[in-house]
């Protein structure tokens, strides 16, 4: 079974119109089975805030929750909300656990910073990781190539497979050691994970400039993209129960359209974008 979302339920316009933050997501999961929870990457979030979002959305709809920063290694000098390790990760099982209860969790997300590369150290933290998430589905996002790098690629797969992490395939640019290749393997037999960042070289590295975040994911993927991901997917289809697919190429406001677009393309079903103002006179002007 395929599913596909974005990253994100507040932003997308598209869907909304001028509905208020609090009643975006009923909307949003009446067009997409998943969401991308990325708001826990800066804080772990309270436990009111799962209970409304669980609330909001229908029995099967599925939620991934990315691992709060400090999880994977990103603060680097920020302040970190906890004093120690053990109690960051209590705090984020108690606050999902709403998410469990509701049988909504479809997986969370670890995704790691560019500079996590591939080292027994960082090895032995996967390993400590994996272990604190207990029964949790789990996935696993690198951003240094050298994960993938050719001795290393297939002992990666592997690890994964036997420490039980769920293999999050990305299509980013290929733009250096700061960002991985293509690698279309399941390592569960039940989960794996797909996220569509875009490919935008030049984007990508501009994390000096002030508008970064929406350079690096400002990105349209084409039919013909879209097509070659279809083929993947259908493939991977092959050895793995459930697959997610999250758009993430979200500045430019594409993200709800290629991922409509793949929908189609599967055979699932769509529901058609409110119309844009403009279009409600179209006829009558």
């Amino acid at each position: 079974m395929i599913k596909v979302g974005l990253t994100g339920f507040g932003d997308h316009e598209e869907l909304y119109g001028k509905l208020t933050q609090a009643k975006r997501l009923p909307i949003y999961s009446e067009h997409f089975p998943i969401v991308e929870l990325d708001s826990p990457f800066y804080a772990v979030q309270p436990v009111k805030n799962y209970l409304k979002w669980v609330n909001d959305t229908p029995k099967d709809f599925g939620f991934i929750v990315k691992a709060y920063q400090g999880m994977t290694g990103h603060l680097r000098g920020k302040k970190n909300f906890f004093d120690t390790t053990d109690a960051m990760y209590e705090a984020f099982h108690i606050s999902i656990q709403p998410v469990i209860d509701a049988g909504k969790l479809a997986m969370a997300l670890f995704q790691y910073p560019p500079w996590f590369e591939c080292s027994r150290e960082n090895v032995a933290i996967l390993r400590d990781t994996r272990k604190r998430m207990g029964t949790v589905p789990c996935a696993l996002e690198f951003r240094h190539q050298s994960w993938y790098a050719p001795e290393f690629r297939e002992r990666t797969l592997d690890f994964m497979s036997k420490e039980n992490w769920i293999h999050t395939i990305v299509d980013e640019p290929q733009a250096g050691e700061g960002s991985i290749p293509i690698v279309s393997v399941a390592t569960s037999p039940e989960i794996t994970y797909v996220r569509m960042h875009g490919r935008n070289v030049q984007g990508w590295h501009q994390s000096n400039h002030p508008d970064w975040r929406k350079l690096r994911y400002l990105y349209r993927y084409n039919t013909q993209e879209l097509t070659e991901w279809r083929d993947r997917l259908l493939e991977l289809e092959k050895s793995c129960k459930h697959i997610y697919v999250v758009f993430n190429n979200n500045s430019g406001g594409d993200a709800t359209d290629n991922a409509k677009e793949l929908m189609q393309m599967l055979g699932l079903e769509t529901q058609a974008l409110p119309p844009k103002q403009a279009d409600l006179f179209e006829d009558i002007l």
